[in-house]
């Protein structure tokens, strides 16, 4: 990744007078007959509302069961909205324990920088993390090396941040879990590790070359020209590695490959103890790690996050999965969601009326469409 931290430059993005919104840049018409047949055989590239129209009737049939729209919110009940959207990542890290998450500084909107950087005295240093403390997707994640940089991300960031330090830790890997409330283990239904949507320089060509001649990137060319705009024309030193996404998430263009075969009782024993303090049922882990051994003996990790009830299993893109084999994964799913929340449910977890529960969301997806604009707009670093 430090390949990727260059300076955080905010004037020549704008000249490039072409700023595509994520959405636009995946989801637009394929050029060529090779891409058209492309996305036609590799149903991860599809739109996730194509991939989750099939089995939306699932979802309703869930919500008829329970007799709410929300009843996923009863799923975790020490998550905002059950964890589905919303959730602030400092509600979230006050039920882990000490220690298994990075050092962090919650920054408020409008807060003056001059308070920021007094804060980051004595507590974190560059290179760190910058993220929204409420995130979507990996949007308006960067990496920052230098004071100058944090100022730029300040100044843009219209919306409450967090600065962490960042994790050194080699490995990124996701640990999707549930657990019955009426029942002391649960169960760990995919685990994979992630990997960085990257070019590598062969001494001759420049970085636009490198990323047009990406098969990862090829459905994202304009979102990435303009993020990379100062360095387009660079030429990369022969095996030199170039991040061109410094967040892991698939909708970044991140790499999922299964560790299934390395799920154990130890790896179970792990996240039992985690979720058992946390008050978490169902969702996905994020996660920094040394290794997998590292990991399941317990030690040198760090969450970055963990997703609730809106968590995807990650595993149905990292197991050569079919179309339809991804989707019945997901409806069991959400059958296992349905049957926690009603389990809690009955122990007196309320689900959100409808009213609150459509304004938050709401509120959400305003949330998410500003942070993507923004996050367009802004350089990788």
């Amino acid at each position: 990744m430090e390949s990727a931290v260059k300076t955080f430059n905010d004037g020549r993005l704008a000249s490039t007078g072409r700023l595509p919104s994520v959405l636009k840049t995946i989801t637009r018409p394929p050029r060529r007959v090779s891409d058209a047949l492309y996305m036609l055989t590799h149903w991860e590239t599809w739109d996730w509302r194509i991939k989750y129209i099939v089995i939306a009737p699932a979802w309703f049939w869930c919500c008829l069961r329970a007799r709410s729209l929300w009843f996923f919110t009863a799923a975790n009940p020490t998550l905002t909205f059950g964890g589905f959207d919303g959730e602030r990542k400092q509600d979230m890290y006050s039920h882990l324990p000490p220690g298994t998450y990075p050092r962090s500084i919650y920054v408020s909107r409008g807060m003056d920088f001059a308070s920021v950087a007094d804060a980051l005295k004595d507590t974190i240093t560059f290179p760190l993390a910058v993220k929204p403390d409420v995130g979507k997707m990996g949007f308006m994640f960067r990496a920052l090396n230098s004071t100058e940089e944090l100022k730029s991300y300040h100044l843009r960031a219209d919306f409450d941040y967090i600065i962490q330090q960042l994790i050194g830790y080699p490995l990124e890997v996701s640990v999707f879990y549930y657990r019955f409330p009426d029942e002391e283990k649960g169960h760990i239904t995919g685990f994979v590790k992630k990997e960085y949507l990257q070019v590598t320089g062969d001494g001759k060509s420049t970085l636009r070359e490198l990323i047009a001649n990406c098969s990862r990137a090829r459905f994202r060319q304009e979102e990435m020209y303009a993020k990379h705009v100062d360095q387009l024309h660079r030429v990369l030193r022969q095996g030199e590695v170039y991040a061109l996404s410094q967040a892991l998430n698939l909708s970044r263009g991140g790499k999922l490959v299964s560790l299934e075969h390395e799920k154990d009782e130890r790896l179970l024993n792990v996240f039992d103890g985690l979720s058992h303090d946390a008050g978490f049922y169902f969702g996905r882990y994020d996660i920094r790690c040394e290794s997998v051994e590292s990991l399941k003996q317990g030690k040198n990790f760090s969450i970055l996050e963990f997703n609730g009830s809106g968590a995807e299993p990650h595993h149905v893109y990292g197991n050569a999965y079919t179309f339809w084999q991804a989707c019945r994964i997901l409806v069991w799913h959400w059958n296992i969601l349905c049957r926690i929340s009603r389990m809690n449910a009955r122990r007196g977890v309320d689900y959100w009326d409808f009213i609150r529960g459509w304004r938050f969301f709401r509120e959400c997806v305003k949330h998410s469409a500003k942070l993507e604009k923004l996050d367009c707009r802004t350089p990788e670093t």
